[in-house]
């Protein structure tokens, strides 16, 4: 399934995406795609609900609606950093031995096409598609790697937008540059993983005013998300509904020479193969 939550922020309605046209409703059988729905394993409940509504011809047409993020506000947004060989390679650091783990505000949620606002004082604003996981029920001390796949709900397109001088200057953990309001677009939508033949094969790519930035693949992941899964839940407890940004491929700004950073009017363009596609206009500090 394709779970999608459409209408203004704070007021979405969680419906599942048929194809690029139609749609089902299905907010009054789910109050919303967060820690209540993904805990109580109902997604098998809700895929009759839906293939019983869509063999009636129950669909609806989209109509321009806004798109929110495909899950509610998450308890943590946990994310790995340095997870891809070539994208390590492009800032001079060597491979992690084991992940990199950084938290990001849960605050920093937004839609696909929201707009993306750089903070004030920042002077290294940055992009990054990443490959986002959704827990799928409350998750601790997994004994293997099919464990992980089980807890697993699906897969999210990510942009971790980051300030760099915020993150690297300025003392202390990465979060400092990772939380600002509005730092993480996430969606279209959330794809189940029996919807994807390999998700460690996907395409993936980022633009900024039309001119591609970012085009790499998830299979030169250091981590894989399984593993991912499996060892965060070594240190802490997973709830259902949490998100883990799981790194980026090569291409951003701060790889460049000389390095390449957002700028108001500024148009982001990103996407995966098989999860959708974003598209952000960038805003000048409030």
């Amino acid at each position: 399934m394709y779970l999608m939550r459409l209408g203004e922020a704070g007021s979405e309605k969680p419906v599942v995406r048929i194809d690029d046209t139609h749609y089902v409703d299905v907010s009054d059988v789910v109050t919303d795609f967060n820690e209540a729905f993904f805990g109580a394993g109902d997604m098998t409940r809700l895929q009759g609900v839906v293939n019983e509504r869509s063999a009636a011809g129950n669909v609806k047409a989209f109509a321009g609606e806004r798109i929110g993020a495909p899950i509610a506000r998450p308890h943590q947004i946990l994310c790995i950093g340095l997870n891809y060989s070539d994208h390590a390679a492009e800032t001079g650091q060597a491979v992690p031995e084991e992940p990199i783990l950084f938290t990001k505000s849960p605050n920093t949620l937004i839609g696909p096409n929201d707009e993306v606002r750089i903070p004030r004082g920042s002077t290294k604003p940055d992009w990054e598609v990443e490959l986002g996981i959704v827990i799928g029920k409350r998750t601790s001390y997994l004994d293997s790697i099919e464990e992980a796949r089980e807890a697993i709900a699906g897969f999210v397109v990510v942009n971790d937008v980051s300030e760099r001088a915020f993150q690297i200057e300025r003392g202390g953990q990465w979060s400092k540059g990772k939380s600002a309001e509005t730092f993480n677009p996430a969606g279209p939508w959330l794809v189940t993983p029996d919807e994807i033949d390999d998700v460690l094969n996907l395409g993936m790519w980022l633009d900024v005013n039309g001119i591609r930035r970012q085009d790499g693949s998830t299979s030169t992941m250091i981590f894989d998300p399984y593993f991912i899964v499996h060892y965060l839940s070594q240190f802490l407890v997973l709830e259902p509904g949490d998100l883990i940004n799981t790194g980026t491929p090569p291409g951003v700004g701060m790889g460049f020479k000389p390095q390449i950073w957002l700028q108001p009017g500024d148009v982001m363009e990103l996407g995966i193969e098989g999860l959708g596609s974003q598209r952000q206009p960038v805003l000048a500090p409030r």
